[in-house]
């Protein structure tokens, strides 16, 4: 009786995928590989964020605007636990991304975040990384710290303004000086771009 030799060429090929992202998962790496996954995309040039449809807008006409400032009574801690108040940020460019250590896209362009803030550097221009991981800042605080990144960290330290709801993570908000919500990204993008730093400076004159 002729005895079948075992082949790995033999397991098809759905198995094989459906092993490895079993493994992925087990051991906390799906979501750092699917991240990196996105970041190629990113790297295309494909996802740039969009800011050329209010980029025309100006400060004065921004302030003229009936809109009230967005996130009124909104309350942060930053990752050591205090508490800082939205509000308090009024007056400067913010740049708000809402993102998740769970979240692959966000892990996709947290890099290029970092590098735009790295390359605007102005007292002018505020960054609010906000997390809404539902654990304590420890978690939070050991990935950032893993991967470098030195922009502001927040956690919500009170309801999530309406405003500032959306369907999809990352979503990002630039706000305006004025406290008024000038553009916004649903999804990740690549935010590190000329256009983005130019919006971002001619805001904060």
């Amino acid at each position: 009786m002729n005895k079948e030799r075992f082949s790995f060429k033999n397991i098809p090929g759905w198995a094989i995928m459906l092993a490895v992202f079993g493994l992925l998962y087990a051991t906390g790496l799906h979501t750092e590989v699917l991240g990196q996954a996105q970041r190629l995309l990113l790297a295309t040039g494909l996802k740039n964020a969009d800011v050329h449809v209010v980029a025309t807008s100006t400060p004065a006409t921004l302030a003229s605007s009936a809109v009230p400032m967005a996130g009124p009574g909104f309350q942060m801690k930053d990752l050591d636990g205090k508490k800082v108040s939205f509000e308090s940020l009024r007056g400067k460019v913010i740049f708000l991304n809402i993102w998740a250590t769970w979240c692959p896209p966000c892990i996709a362009e947290m890099p290029n975040i970092q590098s735009l803030y790295e390359k605007v550097g102005s007292d002018k221009i505020a960054f609010v990384m906000l997390s809404v991981d539902q654990k304590s800042s420890e978690k939070v605080k050991k990935f950032i710290t893993k991967k470098g990144f030195t922009f502001p960290v927040y956690m919500p330290a009170s309801q999530l303004p309406e405003e500032f709801s959306s369907p999809a993570i990352p979503t990002t908000y630039i706000i305006s000086p004025e406290g008024q919500i000038v553009a916004q990204q649903n999804g990740m993008a690549e935010y590190d771009t000329p256009e983005v730093r130019d919006f971002l400076q001619k805001l904060a004159k």
